[in-house]
């Protein structure tokens, strides 16, 4: 997008990346005061108490992808379509009662990489590590995406500076604060983003009704309110099990339930779903709306912040900078923060130096994020595909992932056949279903099929795990 046709100037854009990035830089600088060992570094300590825990776990949910995906959600697959974002949330609820299992199961633990190297053997480990650092990067991928294309869209601010100033940021604080900055900075981006919001839903409402946005749908794309969209039906079991293997796999959701506090995790959890669950429906409501408001949507993952600035002006294109910025800002450094613990805990200090000390392990962490970072940055500089379809081609890969990890969390007779089968079977057949019906159905048919190898494993195994060889993790 051209300077012309933005809604800032590109100067309030350039100062109000540099208010922000100025802001995270310096908590994060002051939180990691502290950090002493890669314990502080990667688990805050393993102190994190109730109320700073359920704003990280809704700050962190909240991504970039929230914002501008859930609309883009709602303009092509219509209100099934907006509501299918939502099921997300169904992943951080049913992983709070799985958070205090596995602090109890491991006390000592740092990454979900040691759940699957001691519960399932150095196979299935090998196997999720490609599965979740390909997830991770993706993700990574998807966000510094978003934040380019929101300063572009708003401010004209190109796309490859935009991206690289917000990655930057991230790095930066994140490599110094570690955990503790991370979770830090998302309690006062959580309530950033939910007052902003609050505002933001009123605001159009104030312009135009419900009824307006209902009759220009039914006359201009009656499809989108059509109950039975095949496609958006789809989308709503696909991504429930997005979400779900999401949370339940991924480091960013394991290293919170090693660092809260004993009883804490569970409560964390379900709160912080709870807080997350209107946010998908305020900004799909958003991009409903752009057809009754005559807002011209020149890309799907643009809609959310041009209806917004549409109706409020500047103090518009303000507020939708801000509160993307700090949605984008709480999911970059977390999954930042969960990857280097991942490579730095089950790469080099299982497989290359398991005699490192603890001090040293916190410098490769803070080098491990950087190189994240910079791999980050030269992926997204290109600007590949749309949102959906960058964070979706790892849809196979995390749903094929859910039942290896519930039942070896639950259940003594899990395997590991059963685990190393249900991943590459379904992340096969779920890839396959990708690229020959669509991303709606790609996790969903993973997921089916992982499913049913596993569970027909643990019905045939003889094995009985013993729960204490878990708490070898350190």
């Amino acid at each position: 997008m051209n300077e012309a046709a933005a809604i800032l100037p590109p100067t309030v854009g350039w100062i109000l990346l540099a208010l922000f990035s100025a802001l995270w830089v310096g908590l994060g600088f002051y939180w990691g005061r502290r950090n002493k060992s890669f314990e502080d570094h990667a688990l805050a300590g393993r102190n994190i108490g109730l109320a700073l825990g359920s704003a990280t776990a809704a700050a962190t949910w909240i991504t970039s992808n929230t914002t501008m995906l859930a609309p883009q959600f709602a303009l092509e697959l219509g209100v099934w379509g907006m509501l299918a974002y939502t099921t997300a949330s169904f992943g951080l609820f049913l992983f709070a009662p799985m958070a205090g299992r596995i602090r109890k199961l491991m006390p000592t633990g740092y990454t979900s990489g040691d759940f699957f190297r001691l519960r399932y053997g150095r196979t299935a480990w090998s196997i999720f590590m490609v599965y979740t650092l390909f997830y991770s990067l993706t993700w990574l991928v998807s966000m510094a995406m978003a934040g380019g294309i929101l300063l572009n869209a708003l401010s004209g601010i190109p796309y490859a500076w935009g991206m690289t100033v917000i990655l930057g940021v991230c790095v930066a604080y994140t490599m110094r604060g570690g955990l503790a900055a991370v979770i830090g900075t998302d309690f006062i981006q959580s309530l950033i983003i939910i007052v902003g919001v609050v505002i933001v839903g009123f605001a159009v409402l104030s312009h135009v009704s419900v009824d307006e946005i209902h009759h220009n749908l039914e006359a201009t794309r009656p499809a989108l309110l059509n109950v039975l969209f095949p496609a958006a039906i789809m989308a709503i079991f696909n991504n429930l099990l997005f979400g779900l293997g999401e949370v339940f796999h991924n480091n960013v959701w394991w290293s919170r339930a090693f660092a809260f506090r004993d009883g804490v995790g569970g409560k964390a959890f379900a709160l912080g779903g709870l807080i997350w669950f209107p946010i998908p429906v305020a900004a799909g409501f958003i991009a409903l709306a752009s057809g009754a408001l005559n807002v011209p949507v020149p890309a799907a993952d643009m809609v959310g912040p041009l209806v917004v600035a549409d109706v409020l002006g500047e103090f518009g294109a303000i507020a939708i900078f801000i509160v993307v910025f700090c949605s984008l800002a709480s999911s970059l450094d977390s999954l930042l923060a969960a990857t280097s613990d991942l490579i730095t805990e089950d790469i080099y200090r299982k497989l290359m130096r398991p005699d490192a000390p603890l001090e040293t392990l916190k410098k490769v962490a803070q080098y491990v994020t950087l190189a994240l970072g910079l791999f980050t940055w030269a992926v997204c500089l290109p600007r590949i595909g749309t949102l959906a379809s960058v964070l979706f081609f790892a849809g196979p890969l995390v749903g094929s992932m859910i039942w290896p990890i519930v039942t070896g969390l639950y259940w003594r007779r899990a395997s590991t056949v059963g685990a190393v089968g249900g991943m590459l079977l379904g992340a096969g057949v779920g890839l396959v279903c990708y690229f020959a019906i669509g991303w709606y159905v790609a996790t969903l048919i993973a997921t089916a099929v992982s499913m049913v190898w596993v569970l027909a494993c643990a019905h045939f195994s003889k094995a009985r795990f013993d729960w204490a060889k878990l708490s070898e993790a350190a």
